[in-house]
């Protein structure tokens, strides 16, 4: 039984009204009874638009779907479906070219291009090793990963592994901080103020009486590090034991696609997590390699200059937080009807409230005083504006001058994509960020256009021509609209963390599309790829862009993907459903059971994927579409998803808390993945939240 106290006509749970009341609220300069008034007239008085929205989307979906049905069988006409998206408001008419007017911007969003950590918030270790991957060091992340094109041997330190380290870390040194001389491998002494560079300026200074020189290139720092004791140092001409890159720019404290938080203790878990974050104060007992001690938040870094003066670097990550969409309602509060409040309201409220803490310190995480939030899964300007309105209405509420809080605009929903140059405008005080995030995309792409007919193999989707547009609309019209200099222009996450070789690779195409930050999943990847922001002068590659004129076009981003009459071999029918059911079946288990909402999960081939929702979302939708139009049968379907949960069981079995599926399949976490894929087309925008806080609640009512 749910324990409830009463607030302002609102009925809290009670460990989250304890949590409001007892540490979030004292010491934020806002009293109790002023903060449940606003939340409860928030609350309250906004749900009913909030409803209206969500009545929209599902009033535009039936009649897209109609459009496809009605004209089933005969040939796409794309100049008829884009005056019909007209007709129906769906796609909106542009307005005149604007620039973005957000103020008081911190410099990692506003300049200084690089890597973005996407962290669970429940999770306090990591989003402690996330807030401090500010900095990482290169010689490991190069030993310690493929990254130089195998794994270590074993324990204990290899000289041979090592000497490699550092010949690729120092070839790395000569391309961005080259000598006026010579090479950084040929490099024996130093100095006090550092080794002659072809460009003096990129040296900023020195500590620890000059065991660590300071370099720069890019906006990005970078340390060496002196220390002839260690193996490394010990061999090394010039004593260099380390060289440390600034990484992690920014970090998305995640309340959303990658947490299970479905009721008031998850919630106040959460936002526990991102009030001691706030506060600085957040600690967590960590065991690795034999020891424990207690990570906490890094110090700030003090460097002399040249000149005798001194400069500060920050420790820690800039951090973001990204609250819940428009959908979703959570038990941990009702309203004065007795209906579940949307969530999105709460966090709005409450993680502004707790990054007061920050705002009232001098050297806090946004030293230009402001709240980046970001906001996912909106549909269109009206929902943009509705988050904006929103906003304003926090931070009246709380005693913050209007756009304190920055908006991260995810454009990962179709209707976002088509009409972004007014999704920015319906926030253009607020926006600080603007992604791409193919899986999510893809998701929505695929219930958008359930009825239009079957959809291609998942790895064609990603050859389809509307996601080049997708991809190269996003960074043309957020540049068109002036966010270089104000905001950032964000690309999709790395889902391989063992694979940096790879990443290594390929995802310098992210800086050189003009994106000034990208998602890794990991600290250590986000050192490896800080390398391609220094090879990469970004803000020069936005301006060449920004000449260029628009690359993708409306016609290529409203091109669906379709089978297009093909017929697939029962073979390949086969593989894809198993692929998807052992990929839905490994997230949802983990999801519904353990309440963890991200995790690197084994795929059908063993290699570990960063799964969250959205990845979640694609498969099902997939499956979901097959099985709609006859591709493959629900009885196929079943069997598949049988066989794999086995496969998902033994890919689990040194798991002591996991809970097998097989043989029964009687488990509420194998009903929840039978009901994403054979209920996935009534979801609402094929979203899988609904069906598994329900399913998650289902098992926490039954423990």
């Amino acid at each position: 039984m749910t324990n409830r106290i009463a607030r302002a006509e609102l009925q809290v749970e009670e460990s989250l009204c304890t949590f409001l009341e007892q540490q979030a609220l004292p010491g934020s300069g806002v009293a109790p009874e002023v903060f449940w008034t606003a939340l409860s007239e928030l609350l309250n008085g906004f749900a009913a638009r909030n409803t209206a929205l969500l009545a929209v989307r599902e009033d535009m979906q039936g009649r897209i779907d109609d459009w496809h049905k009605a004209r089933m069988g005969q040939p796409h006409d794309a100049a008829a479906y884009e005056a019909f998206l007209r007709e129906i408001g769906y796609l909106l008419p542009e307005g005149e070219d604007f620039s973005i007017e957000t103020a008081n911007v911190d410099p990692e969003i506003a300049s200084i291009p690089g890597p973005q950590l996407v962290v669970p918030i429940t999770n306090a270790r990591f989003a402690l090793n996330a807030a401090n991957a500010r900095w990482g060091s290169l010689y490991d992340a190069f030993y310690g990963t493929d990254a130089l094109g195998d794994l270590p041997a074993g324990k204990g330190y290899d000289a041979d592994r090592g000497a490699r380290v550092v010949a690729q870390a120092k070839a790395f040194l000569d391309d961005a901080v080259p000598l006026a001389e010579g090479s950084w491998a040929d490099l024996a002494d130093l100095g006090a103020n550092g080794p002659a560079l072809a460009d003096a300026a990129q040296f900023v200074g020195q500590r620890n009486d000059g065991a660590e020189l300071l370099f720069k290139n890019n906006g990005l720092h970078i340390r060496v590090v002196i220390d002839p004791s260690t193996p490394v140092g010990s061999s090394d001409p010039a004593g260099i034991s380390d060289v440390i890159l600034e990484s992690a720019m920014s970090t998305i404290m995640d309340c959303e696609d990658s947490v299970a938080a479905v009721d008031g203790p998850d919630k106040a878990l959460a936002y526990g997590n991102w009030l001691g974050l706030m506060k600085r104060d957040l600690a967590e007992e960590v065991s690795k390699g034999g020891r424990t001690f207690t990570r906490v938040l890094n110090d700030d870094l003090t460097f002399a200059t040249p000149d005798g003066g001194e400069v500060t670097l920050k420790g820690r990550s800039l951090m973001l937080v990204r609250n819940v969409g428009h959908l979703m309602t959570n038990p941990a509060i009702l309203t004065a009807d007795g209906n579940e409040a949307y969530e999105g309201l709460m966090d709005a409220m409450i993680t502004t409230l707790i990054a007061k803490h920050d705002l009232a310190r001098e050297d806090g995480n946004s030293v230009t005083g402001s709240v980046y939030v970001v906001k996912p899964k909106m549909h269109g300007p009206d929902e943009v504006a509705f988050a904006d309105e929103i906003f304003t209405f926090v931070e009246n509420a709380l005693g913050l001058p209007q756009y304190t809080v920055k908006l991260g605009i995810m454009d990962e929903e179709r209707r976002t994509s088509v009409n972004l140059k007014e999704c920015i405008r319906a926030a253009k005080h607020r926006v600080a960020f603007i992604n791409t995030g193919f899986l999510d995309r893809t998701g929505d792409e695929f219930h958008t256009s359930m009825e239009a007919g079957p959809m291609p193999p998942k790895a064609e989707v990603k050859t389809n021509a509307w996601i080049a547009s997708y991809e190269d609309r996003n960074v043309d019209i957020g540049l068109a609209c002036g966010l270089q200099g104000k905001a950032q222009i964000g690309k999709g996450m790395w889902a391989m963390p063992d694979r940096m070789a790879e990443m290594l690779e390929a995802k310098i195409g992210h800086p050189m599309a003009g994106a000034n930050c990208a998602w890794v999943p990991s600290p250590t990847a986000a050192t490896l790829h800080a390398m391609h922001y220094h090879k990469v002068d970004v803000l020069a590659r936005q301006k060449e862009i920004l000449a260029g004129g628009p690359r993708g076009t409306l016609d290529d981003l409203l091109t669906f993907p379709s089978l297009g009459g093909r017929n697939l071999s029962p073979e390949d029918i086969q593989r894809e459903v198993e692929n998807n059911a052992q990929g839905i079946l490994g997230y949802v288990v983990r999801w519904v059971d353990q309440g963890v909402g991200c995790s690197k999960v084994p795929d059908i081939n063993n290699v570990g994927l960063m799964e969250d929702r959205a990845t979640c979302r694609i498969s099902a939708q997939h499956v979901a579409n097959w099985l709609h139009h006859g591709v493959v049968s629900q009885e196929d379907v079943m069997a598949a998803m049988q066989k794999m949960a086995a496969v998902v069981d033994g890919q689990n079995a040194s798991d002591a808390s996991y809970r097998p599926m097989a043989p029964g399949f009687e488990g509420i976490a194998f009903q929840a993945a039978c009901d994403l894929v054979f209920k996935g087309r009534i979801q609402p925008s094929g979203y899988t939240e609904p069906v598994l806080h329900a399913r998650r609640l289902e098992l926490k009512a039954s423990a």
